[in-house]
């Protein structure tokens, strides 16, 4: 996922990548946490021009992901569409602050700024792929649902409540200070 900053003009120019599970996998920080694998690539198409110095991107993620539900814990496919724009401006003789963001800017020609839609670029080539990262990676839903509606495991014996309910007996207390009450209840047959 490289451009050339020299070849980019005022007129915007299009670009296409695809993003397959061997990408996802050697940029996944922590890979028990996000998705094992994109199957079919994700598409990444944008348009990049050249604004005086800086350089501006618009475009484009889609694809889908195989995520787990939070309440069920089935797998299931989450469609993904999204949108991004980038401003890069010549880091000319700068160096970041941050360490993280230096090398980064030697490793991949691009150093994000405090959001993801500014930062700076050196060099005659750009890798796009940590900043397409960082944006699926955004994109996840904190709470993976397969569906709204979703009801999830029973807290007693585990089963899938979407199929219908499991046979457990429901058990509520009269009141929410019953635990509390049995409780002392307890304490004072210790005390006899």
């Amino acid at each position: 996922m490289k451009i050339l900053p020299e070849r980019l003009t005022a007129s915007a120019a299009p670009f296409g990548f695809e993003a397959d599970t061997a990408w996802w996998r050697t940029h996944a920080a922590a890979p028990g946490d996000l998705p094992v694998g994109l199957e079919p690539p994700l598409a990444v198409e944008l348009l990049a021009q050249r604004m005086g110095e800086d350089l501006y991107l618009e475009g484009t993620v889609d694809g889908s992901l195989e995520l787990e539900c939070g309440r069920c814990l089935a797998r299931y496919r989450h469609a993904l569409h999204e949108p991004f724009r980038l401003v890069l401006e010549p880091v000319g003789a700068r160096t970041p602050a941050d360490p993280e963001g230096a090398r980064t800017l030697a490793r991949d020609g691009i150093c994000l700024g405090e959001d993801t839609e500014t930062g700076w670029y050196r060099g005659p080539e750009i890798d796009l792929s940590a900043f397409v990262y960082e944006v699926v990676a955004l994109a996840l839903p904190v709470q993976p649902l397969c569906r709204e509606e979703c009801a999830g495991l029973c807290s007693r014996c585990g089963a899938d409540l979407n199929g219908g309910p499991c046979g457990c007996r429901e058990t509520r207390p009269d009141s929410p200070f019953a635990v509390l009450q049995a409780l002392r209840d307890g304490m004072r047959k210790g005390d006899d």
